[in-house]
């Protein structure tokens, strides 16, 4: 098939015009990110059921909603990946934008926490789990030259969402009640994502950047893998799953109970939540910052790289907690979370190819939805257990260093013969 060159998007040429989709794809995210400012939702809620309804609730039952979230989040991602192709990526932003708004209205009707895990964990999570695939793949595809930097910047508005939705959250909290916050939100979503996923398209079949052709692979090496079955015949793929668990696990757990540990160390209430939005930068700015390092110093290094971070981050809150240091360490923490969001999609493109992305990518982002369940749900077994959430950080110490090992000896490209089996 003929290569095409001669192709407008957005009204320019495609290698001007392609940036246009990826800003597209970055607000969209920053609606979907939203549920990273659960933390903020976390005080208010419980004060709703225990003084308005008049029930007792625990750390753990108002951190599930989080979990379920984004577990259901994870699962729908790998389940929609064919419907891409079929359906376009705009029919399938849409319809995930709908269910995201729809969880977030249906939210504001509770009367229990059972029925927030039903309609803001499941409803809610499998709507940003159909959207938010589509402008990765639309990035990934559009371009095979600067893959890690796109995607990183595609993924940015999820993990900077916070710095904006949990200020609004936390003021609309303030003056119309927490109820009435997730209503607001539900409509505003449904509306902005279905009007950002007008101009979402792939590019036609064979196309490349003007100028650009691709690097030469070495011997043995996979350029263009499209069956999701040889993908999981590879050590690689293991290795990349296992270390992006990890990865969310700790990032995850530290998005969940980052305004609850701020104000065991003393940090005034508002402070704290503001400091919720200042660590959304480091969560967006780690995306761009870890795709372009991806693209640079390849994913096995740049996990390295993240796994350190990590490492470090944990154990000085763990030896030497502080205000200062909770805010060196959380800002740590929030950009390697973010910075395997683009890591991860970014290397299964390098290792695995694009031509089946979407339906390999989402099996490996079913990483991230045994990170959302363990995450918080370990964070908030421990606070039940000693009372305090401090003890988390030895966990991802160990958990840090475990993965530093395997990304060492499996992050690595897969040779063509072991994907054959």
């Amino acid at each position: 098939m003929a290569v095409v060159h001669e192709l407008n998007v957005l009204g320019m040429p495609a290698e001007k015009g392609r940036w246009g989709l990826v800003v597209l794809g970055l607000l969209i995210n920053l609606c979907l990110g939203t549920i990273y400012s659960w933390s903020v939702f976390v005080g208010p809620l419980t004060a709703y059921f225990t003084d308005t309804l008049g029930q007792s609730v625990t750390a753990n039952d108002v951190l599930l909603p989080f979990s379920v979230f984004l577990a259901f989040f994870a699962i729908a991602m790998p389940l929609t990946g064919k419907y891409i192709e079929s359906w376009g990526p705009r029919n399938v932003t849409i319809v995930g934008g709908i269910l995201t708004g729809l969880g977030w209205l249906l939210a504001s009707t509770v009367t229990s926490v059972q029925m927030l895990y039903v309609v803001y964990g499941i409803i809610g999570g499998i709507g940003v789990g159909i959207a938010y695939g589509v402008p990765v793949a639309v990035s990934a595809r559009w371009f095979p030259d600067r893959r890690g930097v796109a995607v990183g910047l595609t993924v940015l508005g999820f993990g900077f969402s916070a710095f904006f939705t949990a200020n609004i959250a936390g003021f609309l909290i303030g003056s119309m009640g927490v109820m009435n916050t997730f209503r607001v939100f539900g409509v505003a979503f449904i509306i902005l994502i279905a009007l950002l996923a007008f101009p979402l398209r792939f590019p036609p079949s064979g196309w490349t950047p003007k100028g650009w052709a691709p690097p030469t692979p070495r011997a043995g090496e996979i350029t263009c893998e499209c069956d999701r079955g040889a993908m999981v015949k590879t050590t690689a793929f293991y290795g990349l799953w296992i270390c992006y668990f990890i990865g969310c696990l700790a990032g995850l757990m530290a998005i969940s109970i980052a305004k609850p540990v701020g104000t065991e160390l003393g940090i005034e209430a508002g402070l704290a939540t503001f400091l919720v939005g200042f660590f959304a930068i480091f969560n967006g700015g780690g995306r761009p910052v870890f795709g372009a390092l991806t693209d640079r110093i390849n994913p096995r290094n740049a996990a390295l790289v993240s796994f350190a971070l990590i490492a470090f981050a944990s154990l000085i809150m763990w030896v030497v907690p502080g205000e200062g240091i909770y805010i060196l360490a959380f800002a740590i923490l929030w950009g390697c979370l973010g910075g395997w969001l683009a890591l991860a999609p970014a290397a299964t493109g390098s290792f695995f190819g694009t031509c089946d992305y979407p339906r390999c990518y989402g099996l490996v982002f079913l990483a991230y939805g045994a990170g959302a369940i363990a995450g918080p749900q370990l964070a908030g077994f421990i606070k039940t257990s000693t009372g305090v959430y401090e003890g988390v950080f030895p966990y991802v110490v160990g958990l840090a260093l475990v993965g530093m090992v395997i990304a060492f000896l499996f992050m690595r490209h897969p040779k063509v013969k072991e994907a054959e089996g």
